[in-house]
């Protein structure tokens, strides 16, 4: 029972809030240390875990390439590129968006877009621009609820598209969980059923979307209103 101290210690440095990489590793120093494993021992398993598997951190490196590409000009770039089509307005730049978030989720490609490589700098500056050709200067409140639409709108798509891969990891958990319970299901016949969802998540959003743009079109109410 010792083993499940580390638990207890990720729980108590998160409510703490403390660096997370160092709560981790404290972590795991404490289970392996309560294992009868020494500290050595322990930073030698770590060690070997990070090597084995260090492909993983190749994903981080693509935080400073968007910090650097953003401080070169990106977003303005994207706001450049949003103005020359004059007809583009905020709920059906979202909604495209979306339904491309969707079908490349659906075939696996998870990773194409996302929150930080996609929709803080291109996305929400396009947004943004979009709003303002049709609707003049936003206010601060518009333009933080223009982010939050795009964000969400990433969120939804990249959700409900990725259940209709076969080999995600949601559709394979389902199916193993299933497999235990003695329900045996192709992981197939999972994904066909996702699509009805992502049909419905995308309408009740793309809706959304449409009424948001309208509001924004229409302004600030007049006082009294």
């Amino acid at each position: 029972m010792l083993t499940l101290l580390g638990v207890a210690v990720v729980v108590v440095g998160f409510a703490a809030r403390f660096n997370p990489l160092l709560v981790v590793v404290a972590a795991a120093l404490v289970t392996g240390i309560s294992a009868g494993l020494s500290p050595i021992a322990v930073l030698s398993a770590l060690g070997k875990a990070f090597n084995e598997n260090r492909y993983v951190s190749v994903a981080m490196l693509v935080l400073p390439v968007i910090g650097v590409v953003e401080r070169a000009g990106l977003q303005e770039r994207a706001r450049t590129l949003i103005a020359r089509f004059r007809g583009v307005s905020v709920g059906p730049l979202l909604i495209g968006y979306m339904a491309f978030r969707q079908l490349t989720a659906a075939v696996g490609l998870i990773s194409i877009a996302g929150q930080a490589q996609t929709v803080r700098p291109l996305l929400a500056p396009m947004a943004e621009t979009a709003a303002e050709l049709r609707a003049g200067e936003l206010s601060d409140a518009d333009r933080q609820a223009i982010r939050a639409q795009a964000a969400a709108t990433d969120n939804i798509g990249v959700f409900f598209g990725e259940d209709i891969f076969l080999a995600i990891g949601s559709i394979l958990l389902m199916v193993g969980f299933l497999a235990a319970s003695g329900i045996v299901l192709d992981p197939l016949q999972l994904s066909v059923w996702a699509i009805p969802t992502a049909i419905a998540a995308f309408l009740i959003h793309g809706t959304r979307l449409l009424l948001f743009d309208r509001r924004l079109r229409r302004g600030p109410p007049e006082a009294g209103e």
